[in-house]
């Protein structure tokens, strides 16, 4: 069985077993300040890097809590991560966070449905202060001063709402870093979680390039971004393709055409993000040989990588009502991926409100 394969099947235990488990929940009293950043470090660059940095410095002796995507190892566009998240953590205590969580399982669920476990989770971890990269555009530090106020912004088709007072504040979309921020807004306001002044919203830096760097990966030559990323992470992406540790682009295809050819219109139909026009085309075009003549059967979705995440659904092919109930009880369990020391450690389990913390597969820089 592959490397994927392995990760795959273990996530998919792990998936069950987090399902099936009971969330203990108490609520504690801590003077520990913790800063939660949400991001995929795929892998961590120096935008990331100087978000980190930033945060970390406004206060003293606080917790730097990173929280890295986890189960199944597909990004937000459904498309394999460049490193399992073990090493992604490795990466990230090795350049300052002193813990890392595994976040929610992005791959396989819609932008809305994520962007709820990622709050669930920030309330979980009893974050104080939430930092977040956005890029200066008109109109944004408008919303960026409303968020920070507490009022409840929200997306909405070719417009962002503030939906405490009813007020259009801009027309048309927004790019993917401030799209999140007003995504983060709304589902925080959804859970009830008050998050008035706990924002930290740090300006993009310039001259990091995401394609260049995942070139540089598939080439093994990092002459052109050595300047993009910190170097610890050239060391370990040098390390991991070395070891044969590069997941990038890789899919078990055998599982997912084994879904698409075998399930039935009703099985296809209730996995998520799936409808029945999208099911009732792909039993029409099948048997699949392949991948590609597969996802030519994909009806072209509500964005430019959603035939790329139904191919992560079908690679792990979990009904709708799973996920559904998976979220309502999220996080039943928090795995630690990382930290610093003992120290940090111990503050991290009298700080969380969630009693199931758990070392799992952690890496010791």
């Amino acid at each position: 069985m592959s490397q994927i394969s392995d990760i795959l099947k273990r996530d998919m235990e792990l998936f069950y077993n987090d399902f099936n488990s009971e969330r203990e929940v108490s609520q504690k009293s801590c003077d520990t300040i913790l800063v939660a950043d949400f991001t995929e470090y795929n892998p961590l660059h120096n935008g990331h890097f100087h978000c980190m940095k930033t945060a970390k410095a406004m206060f003293d002796e606080s917790l730097f809590v990173a929280v890295v995507p986890g189960l199944f190892e597909r990004s937000g566009r459904g498309i394999p991560y460049i490193l399992p998240r073990e090493i992604r953590a490795e990466i990230a205590v090795s350049v300052g966070a002193d813990i890392v969580v595994e976040g929610p399982p992005m791959g396989i669920m819609g932008s809305g449905q994520y962007s709820l476990c990622l709050c669930k989770m920030f309330q979980a971890l009893n974050t104080d202060y939430i930092p977040r990269g956005y890029k200066p555009v008109e109109g944004m530090d408008e919303i960026l001063r409303r968020i920070n106020a507490g009022h409840h912004i929200a997306s909405k088709p070719y417009r962002i709402v503030d939906k405490t007072t009813g007020e259009v504040l801009l027309k048309g979309k927004l790019e993917e870093d401030n799209y999140v921020i007003t995504s983060f807004s709304n589902s925080l306001s959804k859970i009830g979680f008050d998050y008035t002044d706990k924002f930290i919203f740090v300006e993009r830096i310039e001259g990091v390039s995401g394609t260049l760097i995942r070139q540089s990966i598939l080439e093994d030559d990092f002459d052109n971004v050595l300047d993009m990323m910190p170097q610890k992470t050239i060391d370990v992406l040098k390390r991991e393709i070395r070891n044969g540790g590069i997941i990038y682009g890789i899919r078990d295809e055998e599982t997912i055409l084994e879904t698409a050819n075998t399930y039935s219109f009703e099985e296809l139909s209730g996995l998520n993000l799936f409808n029945d026009k999208l099911a009732a085309n792909i039993i029409e075009n099948r048997p699949f040989e392949d991948i590609e003549t597969l996802e030519k059967s994909i009806l072209q979705g509500f964005s430019s990588h959603f035939k790329q995440r139904i191919l992560s659904i079908m690679e792990n092919p979990i009904p709708k009502e799973v996920i559904s109930q998976y979220i309502d009880n999220y996080p039943s369990n928090i795995r630690v991926l990382g930290y610093k020391d003992k120290k940090s450690l111990k503050k991290f389990k009298e700080k969380t409100y969630n009693e199931n913390i758990s070392l799992y597969g952690f890496r010791r820089s």
